[in-house]
């Protein structure tokens, strides 16, 4: 198999249009046509992340943080992002990073650490807006299953636990087909009319082209006519962090010392106790600050993130229970989900969890 098709299924999880815009996700170096050797799975990029896969005999390293995260201007050698980007290339390694898209995905990096401290009825804290489409289209009644079946395959019809939803409606097109025309129904040169499915559906924005081409392909007219329309709705499905339950109530001390069990970090900063305990929590992985009205806002009791600023824990003031755990000790899973996507779909490919231990922040 070729790397594309690794990648591929790492894109059906965490799409690369739901990335930030200041993010720049996807492949960083190299040839996806290639035969895949073996992927290196880790969290950042560095020349030990590199030597690692050379050694292993891999040639696909999979991260979640961009190596190529800045423009560059040249490429010297004179920083370890452009010493990997030149060993890579002389070795013919592709590297490829999903980050924000995995972030913001369903049941992504903040679901999958939710999940570890335990939490139920999770909701994303803050979903992603302007990223929503209604499709409609007019179809005769007999083909009306098969375009609403081809437009769900492509990703349409999607509304929170609910898939292969549409609206329909019955009604009469007309239509005069032209001189060079070649019409399913009806006669060049002649008003006809056809009784027709009105067909509403819903679909992300980027999954646009995928649909318009399953409709084409579906639909028995030569020139089937369709509609998109902007949506301002928020996607419930994916966007930044989770807001959950915990099972029971947990004090505050016990919950900070299990917090800093699961995940290791050399410590657990944290904002000064409130006195109440602790049921419902919000978490977002990385640099998550910015979401603390939002935890806020949810009635979370607790927000765990990976970085926060001196002033965030003044903001938390009696508001909420910071926590900061540390920005690898939140992501480091981030291998173990790249894991479970690819082992899922190619059980036999040989993967390797990275050995290095690529935490800058070191702890006395």
């Amino acid at each position: 198999m070729n790397i594309r098709e690794i990648l591929r299924e790492i894109e059906q999880y965490a799409p690369l249009p739901l990335q930030e815009s200041f993010d720049n996700a996807g492949v960083q170096t190299g040839d996806v046509n290639r035969t895949a050797t073996g992927a290196l799975l880790c969290l950042d990029v560095t020349e030990a992340i590199v030597d690692e896969a050379i050694r292993k005999g891999c040639n696909l390293i999979i991260a979640h943080h961009p190596l190529a995260f800045k423009p560059f201007k040249s490429l010297t050698g004179k920083t370890y992002e452009e010493r990997c980007i030149i060993k890579a290339c002389k070795h013919d390694l592709v590297i490829y990073a999903a980050h924000t898209n995995l972030d913001n995905a369903k049941e992504g990096i903040n679901h999958y650490l939710g999940e570890r401290i335990g939490l139920r009825d999770m909701h994303i804290l803050s979903p992603q807006k302007n990223i929503l489409s209604k499709l409609v289209t007019f179809v005769p009644q007999s083909f009306a299953e098969t375009v609403r079946q081809a437009l769900f395959a492509a990703g349409a019809g999607h509304i929170g636990n609910y898939d292969a939803c549409s609206f329909n409606l019955a009604g009469e097109g007309t239509f005069r087909p032209g001189a060079n025309s070649q019409p399913f129904c009806g006669e060049a040169g002649k008003l006809h009319h056809e009784k027709e499915i009105r067909i509403e559906t819903i679909l992300p924005t980027f999954r646009q082209d995928e649909a318009i081409r399953a409709l084409r392909s579906a639909h028995p007219y030569e020139e089937p006519a369709f509609d998109l329309y902007p949506l301002n709705n928020h996607w419930d499905a994916v966007g930044s962090g989770i807001v959950g339950e915990l099972p029971e109530i947990e004090e505050a001390h016990p919950f900070l010392l299990r917090i800093k069990e699961l995940f290791g970090p050399g410590c657990v900063k944290h904002s000064t106790p409130m006195g109440k305990p602790v049921r419902r929590v919000a978490f977002c992985s990385g640099s998550g600050a910015f979401l603390i009205p939002a935890a806020i806002a949810s009635k979370a009791d607790a927000f765990i993130t990976g970085e926060a600023r001196y002033n965030d824990f003044y903001d938390a003031e009696d508001n909420i229970l910071l926590v900061v755990i540390g920005h690898y000790e939140s992501e480091i899973c981030t291998k173990d989900i790249f894991y479970r996507i690819i082992s899922k779909k190619f059980p036999t490919f040989a993967l390797h969890l990275s050995n290095v231990n690529s935490n800058p922040v070191k702890y006395l």
